[in-house]
């Protein structure tokens, strides 16, 4: 009992930073799973995942609603990233733990690196009626949209790890413009990997069950009070968050 409302807890704390930052929630769930609750970390993807897929499908209709998600450049880019996390999936069950906890801290640390760099050309004014920005180097983004689906798959983050910066920094695209797009494309992209950790026994449903209750209900109110957060909290918010879970990976990659 009382774990099923420490998951559930856990699983709202997920889904309103996911939904903020267009990560899906995954970047929490995972070291929460195996950090707080000993569950193994290929266990904790598989659930992972389904957080992902419950975050996107809570956010994703608010986003478009305002007007804040370019749907065609995030349909776009998810042709790309659906294929990585095919590939990804399979590649999944062929590495141990080790090796993911390293890949996880390796990624959180890369991301908290990008989003410190100053977005060279990416414009911070706030999107609107009117509002125009130009899409840049589209090759590019369709290279990063691979790896985002394969690291998907492999860690259970949704690829808005890699996504939201490539969007931003890579493509040109506004900060907030680029969270909600990835909210988006997310769902689809768990979505895929999550058939093959389903049909390999790599899904608890008495785990997933309480996570994707609280990421439901995080993701519903995180998706509604993105609009009134400054871009400079969000982004300090990020980079503190990645830093810290960062840390707890490495050293449970050092101790496995």
């Amino acid at each position: 009992m009382i774990a099923g409302l420490g998951l559930i807890v856990g699983g709202i704390a997920a889904g309103v930073f996911g939904s903020l930052l267009g990560l899906g929630g995954g970047i929490l769930i995972v070291p929460l799973l195996t950090l707080g609750f000993g569950l193994p970390l290929r266990e904790a993807v598989g659930v992972s995942l389904v957080s992902v897929i419950v975050t996107s499908s809570a956010s994703a209709g608010v986003y478009l609603q305002r007007h804040v998600a370019n749907l065609r450049l995030g349909m776009t880019l998810e042709l790309f990233t659906a294929m990585g996390a095919l590939i990804g999936g399979l590649l999944a069950f062929l590495l141990d733990e080790r090796t993911l906890a390293a890949l996880f801290a390796a990624l959180l640390v890369y991301a908290a690196i990008s989003m410190l760099r100053r977005p060279g050309g990416a414009t911070e004014a706030e999107p609107g009626a009117g509002y125009v920005y130009r899409i840049q180097r589209s090759g590019l983004g369709y290279v990063g949209s691979v790896g985002a689906g394969v690291i998907s798959a492999l860690l259970g983050v949704g690829g808005g790890l890699v996504k939201v910066p490539v969007m931003h920094l890579v493509m040109g695209v506004p900060l907030r413009v680029a969270t909600a797009t990835s909210n988006l494309m997310i769902g689809i992209t768990a979505s895929a990997s999550a058939i093959i950790y389903l049909f390999r026994g790599g899904i608890d449903p008495y785990v997933a069950g309480p996570v994707a209750v609280g990421v439901f209900l995080g993701a519903s109110v995180g998706s509604r009070t993105a609009h009134r957060i400054d871009l400079r909290v969000l982004r300090t918010l990020f980079v503190l968050v990645l830093t810290y879970t960062a840390f707890e990976m490495i050293r449970k990659a050092l101790l496995l």
